[in-house]
């Protein structure tokens, strides 16, 4: 067990966290900590959509998906580490591990309690995410789904209720997260139903709410103060927000492993992320760097791996946001690269709608 754990680390945090590093220039964002380890994850989640849909269509085994995913993120390893070595001379300014922002006396002293609170009422969260059992229909499905792949070797040609053979299930094939849990499974030795429903809750939680700390380092840039606030009262939306089992709240804290889950507490503020660094680019007439486009390219991409309906939500945001920014900044030209991100959404999209 103490392996498979530090196995699901390594390849949970540390690895995206050293891919990170190649987005360590894309703004002053990219040197903090909690930055380049959200950034890395989207990358390999999105590398995991781009090789996986492929294979499912050719209904090739789940043991050619996880060798071409390995031989992916090894790429990107040595990339990013290839890449770190190049800027070694700058290496202490890289990356960031401050969280608070220096003050004296008494506003210190509040803004440390807050901070208290909130790592508080975190901790909480995440204890009751893995401790407390949620009896979900989905999981029926979805948990089942990566379990199958885990121990039949195949992908979206065994039934997820029965474990009897049927033809291949494209609606699902086209979103395939479930199968990310199998590969973490594969890789630690772990069994997908127990990372689902103990390591994820953990890992996906942390990171919605890292998300949540770069936006509002990003809202409250003069006034520090308010940044673990915000958080806190982010935390208490998330703790009374179970008035309906389809809220966002429900989807954090209940259903995490799910990727529709995914969709609504990491993508879609990760792109919000992303929007807060290219108008504030666009607002001071900057040149916008070829790796936030990337990024943009990644997070579109892992809204496919997420969901079916995640392909027409991040076109509508990038397309809304994109139009905007353009007109209130008069720079037409961003209109074109934006657009080139959401191909690959268009794709996935017109694949749904002919295989259907």
């Amino acid at each position: 067990m103490v392996v498979q754990l530090l196995i699901l680390a390594l390849v949970l945090l540390i690895i995206p966290f050293i891919i990170g590093g190649i987005f360590v220039d894309v703004d002053r964002e990219g040197k903090k900590l909690l930055f380049r380890w959200v950034s890395g994850q989207f990358l390999l989640w999105a590398g995991f959509q781009l090789l996986c849909v492929p294979l499912i269509l050719r209904e090739r085994d789940f043991s050619s998906l996880a060798a071409a995913f390995l031989g992916y993120t090894a790429a990107l390893v040595l990339l990013a580490t290839a890449m770190g070595i190049k800027r070694w001379p700058e290496r202490k300014k890289a990356f960031s591990w401050s969280l608070m922002r220096k003050k004296d006396g008494k506003a210190r002293g509040m803004e440390l309690v807050l901070w208290g609170a909130f790592w508080g009422v975190l901790l909480f969260q995440l204890v009751q995410a893995v401790r407390l059992a949620y009896a979900d229909g989905d999981d029926a499905y979805y948990v089942a789904v990566a379990a199958i792949t885990q121990s039949s070797d195949s992908m979206y040609t065994t039934l997820a209720y029965t474990g009897g053979a049927t033809g291949l299930d494209i609606r699902h094939g086209l979103a395939p997260f479930p199968l990310w849990i199998s590969f973490l499974g594969r890789v630690s030795g772990m069994k997908a139903a127990m990372v689902a429903h103990t390591i994820l809750p953990v890992v996906l939680i942390a990171m919605t709410y890292a998300l949540f700390y770069l936006i509002g380092r990003r809202l409250f840039e003069e006034k520090g103060g308010q940044l673990p606030l915000f958080l806190l009262f982010t935390e208490l939306l998330v703790l009374f927000g179970n008035y309906s089992i389809y809220t966002p709240e429900n989807f954090m804290i209940a259903r995490s492993r799910q990727g529709k889950a995914a969709l609504g507490n990491i993508v879609i503020p990760f792109l919000l992320l992303l929007f807060l660094m290219l108008l504030k680019r666009l607002q001071e007439n900057r040149e916008i760097s070829p790796l936030l486009y990337l990024l943009f390219c990644a997070t579109a991409v892992t809204g496919c791996l997420c969901s079916t309906l995640g392909a027409l939500l991040v076109c509508m945001a990038v397309g809304i946001a994109g139009l905007l920014g353009s007109i209130c900044y008069r720079r037409v030209r961003v209109l074109v690269p934006l657009a080139v991100c959401c191909m690959p959404c268009l794709c996935y999209a017109f694949l749904y709608l002919l295989l259907e």
